[in-house]
């Protein structure tokens, strides 16, 4: 349920007569309710806003009454996915007196009257999630104590930003909005709404405003045609997400079967599946229907997808007769997954940087200020053949599926992964180096804002090892690693003389090492660089899991099942992270990764190590689907059964 309230202090455009007769305050009214607000209420000043919001339980849209809009403009803003408040923004020049902006990363990390560096100016309207109300009910009640210079509206969202609510920026593209302050700037506005072609505009803005270079020009050129089709159709976002899983599995079947066509008609089933894994944003942008589940079910698919696509190709090099098909499988996908861990949590801690920028006096200094201005220039020079080389050299998924289809239809399975792997590794030293750079300038204890427990997937046994305190937590990590990747090393060495089986003596020590990364669960993780401690376990236990593998002698498709596994519930926790959400229900289940090593570890040592894989990989799985199951049908179904009114009036109990 949605309240949409129209604030008319301090815009005397309010009672300006439209080219339709209604006062614009009147005609704003009822845009909002055919935007989708299911109350709408016109309020006098800030001291009423602020009575009324103190009984509000559900998510309110608060809006100016100089603005005019295009009613989309008001549907996309009520329905904007990107966070529980946001703030429309405009590239209109600011008037006197109104509310300018500086956003990073699509975040409002400023906002007052003759800002500087300013990068739009407040569009009048914003929409607040529940949990921010008691924030909006305070700055009202702030802003009420101000003089009343400008609208209303100004004031509140200033006071709003200055509590420090974590507020996202709504930009108006191709649609009309403009707020007004006499006849000739109504006529003006409603001159240009009359020529917007609602139809198209919003098919046009279902496309990313800015994508990768494989996407927006072998992609996106063509497929709104195919969100149309879909949504006249009536084909659902997660339908479309659904259908592209198929394309993907069906390619990665075709890259295990073989030969010429079939690695052919595989990369052609590949192109596809990726051009229905866009058109599912592009489906949900369109007919703006957004969920948590489809938002979670996307993350969640694109890996499988990609990772199912591993395997059809490990499985395909190895039948055509090269030893370590699998063995390149299992390393592509070990990389990217530890990857997109720490693209994760950079952006993590980008968004806090940019909520706490650092003092102006060095805000310039040093190679890290001077590389954040460099990339800030490039970003801001779309189109140019450095903005796509910045795109393109950090590998993004549509260019890792371009890279697959190309190179397994013409050269075959074991070039691609090849082909993935080299790639792979210089994005990730490309990006790391430079992240690195920018995060010693940064200096944000990212992992002090969020569950450090969670995050890193600490068991109960991280939580009972002793904290080594003159150690950092990411030394720690990084060593932890490093005993799993000789150990495998020497064992891969072994395996050429048919000999891994009697490094298993060594398996004890290699653990201990791993086990190391514990001694930093319980320090404060807030170096400059400790945004890379869940990144660097993740690699730790992978490649303790693989080294379990090799030295007990389990099949090598065994060894990738079980590490994908895994990957599915590092991912769930990576989607979690980004929305800043709770830990899955039974996430206590899963053991944590010091828990999941010490068991391979001894059924490896009994020289069961297949079985224990095997075991432990099914057991996770069911615990996995257990907690989807209960995350996105059992406890919103009990939540919806609690909060139910029974017919007839009257409250429960």
């Amino acid at each position: 349920m949605t309240l949409a309230i129209v604030l008319a202090a301090g815009a005397p455009a309010a009672g300006l007569p439209t080219s339709t007769g209604e006062h614009l305050d009147v005609r704003l009214a009822d845009q909002w309710r055919r935007a989708g607000a299911d109350t709408v209420r016109t309020v006098a000043d800030l001291g009423e806003l602020a009575d009324l919001l103190d009984a509000v339980t559900g998510p309110v849209v608060v809006s100016g009454a100089d603005l005019v809009a295009h009613t989309a403009v008001l549907k996309h803003l009520r329905t904007s996915p990107v966070g529980p408040t946001v703030a429309l923004v405009l590239t209109d020049p600011p008037a006197d007196g109104r509310v300018a902006v500086r956003e990073e990363r699509g975040q409002v990390v400023d906002a007052g009257p003759g800002l500087a560096d300013a990068t739009g100016v407040f569009g009048g309207a914003l929409r607040v999630g529940a949990g921010d109300l008691p924030a909006l009910a305070a700055a009202a009640r702030a802003a009420a104590t101000q003089p009343a210079a400008g609208p209303a509206v100004d004031r509140l969202f200033a006071a709003l930003t200055a509590l420090g609510t974590l507020t996202f920026a709504h930009r108006v593209r191709l649609l009309v909005a403009h707020r007004v302050g006499d006849t000739d700037g109504l006529r003006a506005a409603e001159t240009e709404l009359s020529g917007v072609d609602e139809d198209r505009t919003e098919l046009r803005l279902s496309v990313k405003e800015r994508d990768d270079f494989f996407t927006t020009y072998f992609v996106s050129t063509w497929s709104p045609y195919v969100t149309k089709a879909c949504a006249r159709i009536g084909l659902g976002p997660t339908a479309v997400t659904m259908v592209s899983v198929l394309f993907a599995a069906a390619a990665a079947v075709l890259f295990a079967v073989g030969g010429r066509p079939a690695l052919v008609a595989g990369g052609v089933l590949l192109y596809l599946g990726f051009v229905l894994d866009c058109v599912d944003g592009q489906l949900a942008r369109y007919t703006r229907h957004f969920s948590a589940w489809g938002g979670w079910l996307d993350t969640m698919a694109d890996r499988a997808k990609e990772y199912l696509v591993y395997a059809g190709l490990g499985f395909g090099a190895t039948a055509a007769g090269f030893r370590y098909g699998w063995a390149l499988a299992i390393a592509a996908m070990t990389l990217q997954t530890v990857r997109h861990m720490t693209d994760a949590w950079y952006g993590v801690l980008h968004d806090e940087a940019a909520r706490r920028p650092r003092p102006a006096a060095g805000a310039g200094s040093g190679i890290g200020g001077m590389l954040n201005a460099a990339s800030t220039k490039v970003q801001a020079d779309t189109g140019s053949v450095s903005y796509w080389l910045k795109r393109t050299v950090v590998f993004p998924i549509g260019e890792r599926w371009a890279l697959i289809a190309l190179t397994a239809a013409l050269f075959g399975p074991t070039v691609s992964l090849v082909a993935v792997l080299v790639w792979g590794t210089l994005a990730f030293a490309y990006t790391g180096a430079l992240r690195t750079l920018r995060a010693r300038w940064m200096w944000v204890p990212v992992l002090d804002t969020v569950d450090a427990t969670l995050h890193r997937d600490d068991g109960p046994l991280a939580a009972r090892l002793p904290v080594l305190r003159p150690v950092g937590p990411l030394t720690l990590a990084v060593f932890g690693a490093l005993g799993p990747a000789v150990l495998l090393v020497v064992a891969l060495v072994a395996a050429d003389g048919g000999d891994a089986g009697g490094l298993r003596r060594w398996l004890p020590v290699a653990l201990l090492v791993l086990l190391v990364g514990g001694l930093g669960a319980g320090a404060a993780h807030n170096g400059p660089l400790d945004w890379l401690v869940p990144a660097a376990l993740r690699a730790g236990e992978y490649l303790f899991a693989i080294t379990v593998g090799v030295i007990g002698g389990a099949p090598a498709w065994l060894v990738f099942g079980y590490v994908f596994v895994l990957t599915l519930h590092h991912y769930d926790l990576t989607a979690r992270l980004e929305k800043r959400q709770a830990a899955p229900p039974l996430h206590a289940w899963t053991l944590g990764w010091e828990g999941r090593s010490v068991l391979l570890a001894l059924a490896a040592i009994a020289g069961f190590a297949g079985i224990g894989l095997a075991t432990l990989g099914t057991y996770l799985l069911v615990v996995f689907v257990a907690s989807v199951v209960l995350t996105w049908v059992v406890l919103p179904a009990r939540a919806a059964r609690a909060t139910a009114v029974p017919v007839g009036g009257g409250s429960p109990g």
